[in-house]
């Protein structure tokens, strides 16, 4: 489907509107106590600053936010998302990219933001000319991500969200965000229960975030809607090639497949390179061969997708980003 940039508006305004944005806030900040947000369940109460597995309280961190031109060429377009990249993670990936912020938790707690600040860095982000607004890692912020946005929305964005995760989310979560996220862009990392422990400490992931994935694609609908030549509202489906196909490629590929259809935006990416404690695991401690890739996108072509990217194969060098500028990560 296509429209025009001055035909859409992003769905949550409508809520907003309504009054239902606000009361979808109030519905998850419930979550925060007795934590549930995702599927970890913890029970922490995080509304008195508990903390549970992701190591996060009643505020939300923002580690860093800017315009990033680095994601699929519909999503970056010329100016880019506007990321907002949130501290800490309901999993724990020895290969992060983001480790620095994922995974170390002391250094990002000062970072802390109210809504009110969050709602600020959004309207930044517009005021930038970014063409979204760029959740990376929100999953276990959702109550202070809404409730920002009805601020954001009140002061004047006008953006579409993306929501960029891992997939493990709860499903019970994400209903709440129907008509308020535009674009869902998981990943879905493995298959196997046994390779999600070993390199992710998340033994459930695979049915998780296949449900996570079918509640999204519930949500947007088979067909993206495009304006502009931007994507605007639709589902992306990541899926990162792992050496040694410890992330299952087949299976998940088939899976999308036959779940989704081969019209769902499919992204292959070949950015993995051994970071962090990468180095611990002797099948995933070196770099992608390109042969491995080259047989994930011959599949991809013999499944039959219709649409969606295939990263080039570049050095890595290219994906590290550099959180020690917060405000520019990625150079």
């Amino acid at each position: 489907m296509t429209a025009t940039t001055a035909e859409f508006e992003p769905s949550y305004l409508r809520l907003h509107r309504s009054g239902e944005l606000a009361r979808r806030a109030a519905e998850l900040d419930e979550f925060l106590a007795g934590c549930r947000l995702c599927p970890r369940d913890c029970a922490v109460d995080r509304r008195r600053d508990e903390i549970g597995f992701c190591r996060s309280g009643r505020r939300a961190i923002v580690s860093a936010h800017a315009p990033h031109l680095g994601e699929e060429p519909p999503l970056a377009g010329t100016r880019g998302v506007g990321n907002i990249f949130f501290a800490n993670c309901t999993m724990r990936c020895a290969y992060c990219q983001n480790h620095e912020i994922s995974q170390h938790w002391r250094q990002e707690r000062r970072l802390a933001v109210t809504p009110g600040r969050l709602a600020e860095i959004m309207l930044e982000l517009q005021g930038r000319g970014c063409h979204s607004i760029g959740l990376v890692s929100p999953t276990h912020f959702l109550p202070q991500v809404v409730e920002a946005l009805g601020l954001a929305a009140e002061g004047g964005l006008r953006l579409p969200l993306v929501y960029n995760t891992n997939a493990y989310d709860a499903v019970e979560a994400l209903r709440r965000l129907e008509g308020v996220v535009d674009i869902y862009l998981p990943d879905l990392k493995y298959a196997d229960p046994a390779a999600a422990w070993e390199y992710s400490r998340t033994r459930d992931y695979p049915q998780h975030a296949r449900a996570a994935i079918q509640e999204m694609h519930r949500q947007v609908g088979a067909r993206p809607v495009f304006a502009d030549g931007l994507l605007r509202r639709g589902l992306v489906v990541r899926h990162l090639v792992l050496p040694n196909d410890q992330g299952q490629s087949g299976e998940t590929l088939r899976w999308i497949r036959e779940e989704l259809g081969p019209a769902v935006l499919l992204s292959v990416m070949s950015q993995y390179y051994p970071t962090h404690r990468a180095h611990r695991h002797a099948l995933l401690n070196r770099p992608l061969d390109p042969g491995e890739y080259e047989l994930v996108l011959r599949l991809v072509e013999e499944l039959g997708f219709e649409e969606g990217w295939i990263q080039t194969f570049d050095s890595p060098d290219s994906y590290r980003p550099d959180f020690s500028d917060r405000r520019h990560p990625f150079g």
